[in-house]
Formats: C-alpha cells, sequence, structure tokens
C-alpha cells in the first residue's frame, strides 16, 4: 500500500516542530544545572573552617577539618557519623568542583525570556516569506539556523551572560519564521476536513519538551550541561536534511505524489485556494476582521498558559518541591507527552463533528478552545490553591498542559479556515501579538519570585496565568466564527451570493465526498514512493 505524500508530510512537520520547542526548552533545564551550587542550590554555606583549597585538593585534610563540626553536628555512633562524611564530602565536592554561574533570578528569568523578546517580529514577515518562497526553504532555514546556533550557547556562556543573552534573542528571532509559514503548506495540501488532525502535527512541539526535558536531565546527571546543546544540534541537522529531501511545497510540486491523491487534494480544497498568487494582501481586511481578532486573543491566553508552566515549570518543581535534576526533566516533561496525545485524539473527534455535520466549523473550533484556555484555566486556578502539595501540582500540571492540545482543533485550525490564502500571514499577526507573553510571562514571573521563592509567590504566578486563559476562552467562544471569509479571494470581495456558495463548500465539502469517491474507484495498487 502506497504511503500518501501528506502522510510523510505529517511525520516530516511533526518531527519539526519537534525540533523548533527543542531549541526552545533545552535552557530551561540546563540553567538549573548552571547556576552556581549543587544543581542550582545555593543556599547552603560550608563550615566556616573548611577552605576550598582543602576541599578541591585533598579529601583526607577535607575530612579531617570537618571532623569537629561532625561531632558536634552528630552525636550517635560511628557508623552514622560516617554516613554523614560520605553525604557532606560528595556535597562539598560537587559544589567547588562544579561551581557555575552566578545569575539571580531576574537575570535567570532575563535569559529564559530572552528568546521571545524578538520572537514576535519575524512572525508576520513569516507568512509573508513562505507565500513568495515557499515554506520548504523559510520553514527549513528557521529551524536550521537556530539548530546551528546550539553548537554556539556552551561557548558563549562561557564569554559573557551578555553574549549568552544576545545569542539566546538572535536564536528566537530566526525560528520566529516557523511557525506561520507552515500554515501556508498546510492550506496548499492539506483538505478541510483533515485539517484538525493535520495540525495536530504541530503539536510535535509538545513531544519535543516531553521527550527532551527527561533525555536533557538525564544527560546532565550523566555528562554535563553542555552535552545538551551538542546533542540538539546533531538531531536537529539529520532533520534538516530530510526535510530538504523530502518536503514539497505543493502537491503540483512534489516529483513522487500519486495523481490519485493529487486530484483528491485539489478537488478536496476546490476555489478556497490559489495555485497561482491571489493577488495583493488584504492588509485593511485582515486588520479589521473580528474572526482574526479573536484568534489572537485565543493565542494570547494560550501561550501566556503553556509558556508560564513550560517554561517556568523545571525551576518551580526545582526550589519549591526539591525534585533533583532527573526527576525535574521527567516531570516537567510528562504533561507535554500527554498534550500531543489529547490533541491527536480531540482533533479526531473534531474532525468526525465536520464529516458528520454534528457542529459547524464555527462550533466545532469554539468547542476547542473552550477547552485549550477555559477548562485549562479552571486547572491552573486548581493549582494556585492546591500547589504547596507536591502530587496535587504535579497532576495539576499534566492536566492542564494536557487540555491545551485542543488548540489544534481551535484557533490553530480556524485560521486556515478563514482564509486558505493568508493563512500564514494571520498566523503571523495572531504570533506577532499572540506570541508577546513569551516574554513578558518570564518578566513578570522574575519579579513576583525575586528573592521570594516561596509557594505564595508561585501561588501569584499561578492565579494571573489562570486569568489570562479564562479571559481569553470567554471572550473566544462568545465573539468568534470559522467561516470563510470573503477577503479570502483575489478580489477582496464576493458576492454576498458567491460568498455563501464557497462557505456552504468549506463548511459540507461535497466536493470532498466526490473527489474520494473517484480516486477509491480509479485507485489500483501502487508501490510506495517515499
Amino acid at each position: 500500500m502506497a504511503v500518501e505524500a501528506r502522510t510523510v508530510l505529517w511525520y516530516m512537520t511533526f518531527i519539526g516542530f519537534i525540533v523548533n520547542y527543542m531549541l526552545r526548552i533545552n535552557l530551561n533545564i540546563t540553567i538549573v544545572d548552571m547556576i552556581a551550587g549543587v544543581n542550582g542550590r545555593t543556599t547552603l554555606a560550608p563550615p566556616t573552617n573548611v577552605t576550598i583549597n582543602a576541599l578541591v585538593t585533598n579529601k583526607s585534610d577535607f575530612l579531617a577539618s570537618v571532623a569537629p563540626v561532625i561531632a558536634t553536628a552528630n552525636n550517635t555512633d560511628r557508623v552514622e557519623r560516617y554516613s554523614w562524611e560520605r553525604q557532606f564530602l560528595d556535597w562539598a565536592k560537587i559544589d567547588y568542583e562544579r561551581d557555575g554561574f552566578h545569575w539571580n533570578e531576574k537575570e535567570q528569568s532575563n535569559l529564559l525570556g530572552s528568546f521571545f523578546w524578538v520572537h514576535w517580529l519575524l512572525q508576520l514577515p513569516g507568512g509573508i516569506l513562505a507565500r513568495k518562497y515557499g515554506t520548504k526553504l523559510v520553514f527549513g532555514l528557521a529551524n536550521g539556523v537556530g539548530v546551528f546556533c546550539c553548537f554556539l550557547i556552551p561557548i558563549f556562556s562561557y564569554w559573557s551572560y551578555a553574549a549568552l543573552l544576545w545569542l539566546r534573542v538572535f536564536q528566537g528571532l530566526v525560528t520566529g519564521l516557523a511557525w506561520p509559514s507552515m500554515h501556508v503548506m498546510t492550506a496548499k495540501w492539506i483538505p478541510p476536513n483533515e485539517r484538525s488532525k493535520f495540525v495536530s502535527a504541530y503539536l510535535g512541539s509538545s513531544v519535543g519538551v516531553a521527550m527532551f526535558y527527561p533525555i536533557f536531565g538525564y544527560v546532565i546527571a550523566w555528562t554535563s550541561w553542555e552535552w545538551v546543546y551538542y546533542i540538539c544540534g546533531v538531531f536537529g541537522m539529520l532533520w534538516f536534511v530530510a526535510w530538504q529531501f523530502l518536503v514539497f511545497d505543493s502537491p503540483a510540486e512534489h516529483p513522487r505524489i500519486e495523481q490519485s491523491e493529487r486530484r483528491y487534494i485539489e478537488k478536496s480544497l476546490g476555489a478556497s485556494v490559489h495555485s497561482s498568487s491571489p493577488g495583493p494582501t488584504p492588509w485593511r481586511q485582515i486588520a479589521t476582521s473580528r474572526p482574526v481578532w479573536m484568534n489572537v486573543v485565543a493565542q494570547w491566553g494560550g501561550i501566556w498558559g503553556l509558556f508560564t508552566l513550560m517554561t517556568h515549570g523545571p525551576t518551580y518543581f526545582r526550589l519549591i518541591h526539591h525534585w533533583d535534576i532527573r526527576a525535574t526533566g521527567f516531570l516537567s516533561g510528562m504533561p507535554h507527552l500527554m498534550r500531543m496525545i489529547f490533541a491527536y485524539c480531540f482533533s479526531m473527534f473534531a474532525d468526525y463533528l465536520l464529516r458528520t455535520d454534528r457542529l459547524s466549523r464555527t462550533n466545532v473550533r469554539k468547542l476547542a478552545t473552550g477547552v485549550c484556555c477555559g477548562v485549562k484555566g479552571l486547572v491552573v486556578l486548581a493549582l494556585a490553591f492546591f500547589g504547596y502539595n507536591a502530587t496535587a501540582a504535579i497532576v495539576l500540571v499534566a492536566v492542564a498542559t494536557m487540555f491545551h492540545g485542543a488548540v489544534s482543533s481551535g484557533p490553530l485550525a480556524s485560521m486556515v479556515d478563514l482564509s486558505p490564502n493568508y493563512a500564514g500571514i494571520v498566523l503571523g499577526v495572531s504570533g506577532m501579538i499572540g506570541g508577546m507573553p513569551g516574554f513578558i510571562s518570564p518578566y513578570i514571573v522574575g519579579i513576583l519570585t525575586q528573592g521570594n521563592q516561596t509557594i505564595e509567590a508561585w501561588k501569584n504566578v499561578f492565579m494571573l496565568t489562570a486569568a489570562m486563559l479564562i479571559g481569553s476562552g470567554v471572550i473566544y467562544v462568545f465573539f468568534s466564527e470559522s467561516t470563510l471569509q470573503p477577503w479570502n479571494s483575489g478580489r477582496h470581495a464576493l458576492p454576498e451570493a458567491g460568498l455563501k456558495e464557497m462557505q456552504t463548500l468549506e463548511e459540507k465539502l461535497p466536493l470532498q465526498s466526490v473527489a474520494r469517491e473517484e480516486v477509491n474507484a480509479a485507485e489500483q495498487p501502487v508501490k510506495s514512493n517515499n
């Protein structure tokens, strides 16, 4: 049985977003080990009569020098004293032989947020460039250049704090091209009633977090934080090579696609997507479109919630619940695996609702956004009040992140519904504004927790996050729509009858069923060409 070209595209897109988020989150976990102290702990101090030289150069001198301290602190039997000595030696040896960077909470928050400082600037250009030069080039280079920066991060870290900061700013800037550029390819390749499922490939970002947080934790425990960036670089480069050989910008450009699949895609898309340039971009219509702004609002709240938990999750688990680096990596990554699984299952449910006409396209998108913003917000609100309990915190963070998976069937898919021809630009507009929480949230978290790593400070962080999520979800559900917009046409305005006809095609898609019947009748056994 043939492997369909858009199936290959799904997997390459899926891995591409794994790479994209791998670049975002690697510093979130390595910073726990990079700062001075034992895995970032700087609150303990060695006895005043112990010198650093003794600690580093001579273990026997060290044990002799701390013997009076041990005797005073532990008046139990010899075995217990020996155990105390060994633990103290292990702590002190790590602390002074692997001393790290002396960055305070504000400097750490700046590093964590720097990736997003100008990340939003190239969101809109990403959609424009993809329409002109193709997603294959733009998405590939965005990830490729970001991956190359991984090899430089250890060098820049030891060079200076400022150098590392600005390298992360550049890495965030260039990878900002990726997300909006992919919507251009989605609009050209994916039939409308398959969009929810295909857009779930974007949630490869969650698998990237789920996979690499635990892997990075073990890598750091076994070797050092520097190896995290070398692994990221090698993995990313392998994907880049495969992307260049396996992916093409449209079915018409794919040299190995079966003609039956190509006919099915083109007939399913019908007149909603122009094979050639649809004309000048309708900037005014996009800027004044209520449905576009509703997607911006949904993305703002969703990204605020996602990035707050994703960026600061490792720090929260490490400082509040005192997990070691391996547990921190696992607990920070697990929720994102649940997010991907939920996204895939929910997208299949959403496409089922569309195929069977049980809900209109607009109501399916509202349902999905109500889950990814509203329901998630309620779970984060519970985290604010029960986060002092380690078990409850793990469960609530996992469930909250999981519910965000519905975003692939909500605002992300809705942007293609509104205008397949300008989907990349619409996502670019949404990304420029809706992506700002990526750097605003870490800045606010830094202020709230500066010298105040307490459960009360984190309660305020989670309450603010819940407000953003619930508010954006309610606004979207009441005021959004996901029907084909009149400015999707190259004429930027269709007669009312023509517009209603195209919207009906988008909602019911009779062409898709006709095309599938023709394909099934014409299909013959073929070999996999992908």
